[in-house]
């Protein structure tokens, strides 16, 4: 019988989902070139919910480790319908009904199409859909690491201290060549590779094998938690504004010491507050997992609808008052996204079930 009620990793793919939403709106607002005051406003918002593809991809190994049988077969199939079909169809409709968003280059024959299509260029958050498939098609190597880890519980410690310290040694290369650096513009597909967000897949293994020691730690350790939230913040604020105005979001990238420990606190943040919720059988429980199976395909479509609210009167709302701009841009685009999602699913499994 299907699971009616949330684990750890929906509440981690619906708190990514709801937050990226915000990301796409403050990005589009911040180009109508804002006041000062308002791009104060809108770069705290951004490092607030700076925090969605780290938590994303630990949901989905939290969550696929701890309820997929390692048939790599099976594994594929499900996830193509799941995962790749929708990421081909929507990646589809934004080369052909907005071509304009296209990053880095725009498609000019059929080679550069198929280029644009497949390294995530064809709209500004399919990046993520790039990096993503990959943990999908590597997920052997996780279950690997699950099977290792039951068996010799004695190497957690050290396989915590070498993706650690292996992942901020890759971040100070990063910063070094790409990050305002001579490989900016020619190395730029370094941050879709998988092992840019390698320690977040490893974490969301060993959380599921390890939840019981998990459990013990966040009911002491959430006080410190929230106060560790609070100086990160503080901290990516430092660094986003140190550069100036007018501000630009791409001075705010994943891949930096204060971005990573910030995100690793929110997971833990989430994690505890799924945690508290799971062990008091929470009325919510069955929303968050509602809302985890579509997480995925809202987030495909957000931009689209995003871009049809804009063009519909979101923009002009924007320029006579941006806060409101924002709040209304963002619930519609949530609603528009999240629904579409639901109905294309379920008119997705009414075409299988009648194909022969």
């Amino acid at each position: 019988m299907r699971e009616k009620k949330a684990d750890i990793g929906d509440y981690m793919k619906v708190f990514a989902c709801t937050a990226v939403m915000m990301q796409t709106v403050l990005s589009i607002v911040l180009r109508t070139e804002p006041t000062k005051n308002y791009q104060i406003l809108i770069g705290l918002l951004y490092n607030l919910v700076k925090f969605t593809a780290p938590v994303f991809i630990f949901g989905i190994l939290y969550t696929t480790i701890r309820t997929i049988k390692p048939s790599y077969k099976d594994y594929l199939k499900k996830q193509w319908s799941t995962l790749f079909v929708p990421t081909i169809l929507w990646t589809l409709a934004y080369l052909l009904l907005f071509p304009n968003l296209q990053q880095v280059n725009s498609y000019h024959n059929w080679s550069s199409f198929l280029w644009q299509f497949i390294n995530g260029n064809a709209a500004p958050h399919l990046w993520y859909n790039t990096m993503m498939l990959q943990f999908i098609i590597l997920m052997p190597l996780f279950w690997f690491l699950a099977k290792f880890i039951r068996k010799n519980d004695n190497y957690t410690s050290l396989i915590i201290a070498v993706t650690t310290v292996g992942y901020f040694l890759w971040i100070y290369f990063y910063d070094l060549t790409v990050f305002h650096s001579t490989h900016e513009e020619s190395w730029y597909l370094l941050d879709r590779l998988f092992v840019s967000f390698l320690i977040y897949g490893i974490f969301g293994t060993l959380t599921w094998i390890k939840r019981d020691s998990l459990e013990k730690f966040a009911k002491v350790a959430w006080p410190y938690l929230i106060l560790l939230f609070i100086a990160i913040f503080a901290w990516t604020n430092c660094e986003l504004f140190g550069f100036g105005f007018p501000i630009h979001l791409t001075d705010a990238p994943y891949y930096k010491p204060s971005m990573t420990l910030y995100s690793l606190v929110v997971i833990g943040l989430i994690a505890t507050l799924a945690i508290k919720q799971i062990n008091i059988d929470s009325k919510y429980l069955s929303l968050f997992h509602f809302l985890a199976t579509y997480a995925y395909r809202a987030y495909l479509s957000n931009v689209f609808w995003l871009q049809i609210i804009w063009q519909f009167g979101g923009r002009n709302v924007v320029l006579v008052n941006p806060l409101l701009g924002i709040l209304a841009c963002y619930l519609l685009t949530w609603v528009l996204s999240f629904s579409s999602a639901f109905l294309f699913h379920n008119i997705w499994e009414n075409i299988k079930r009648v194909m022969p």
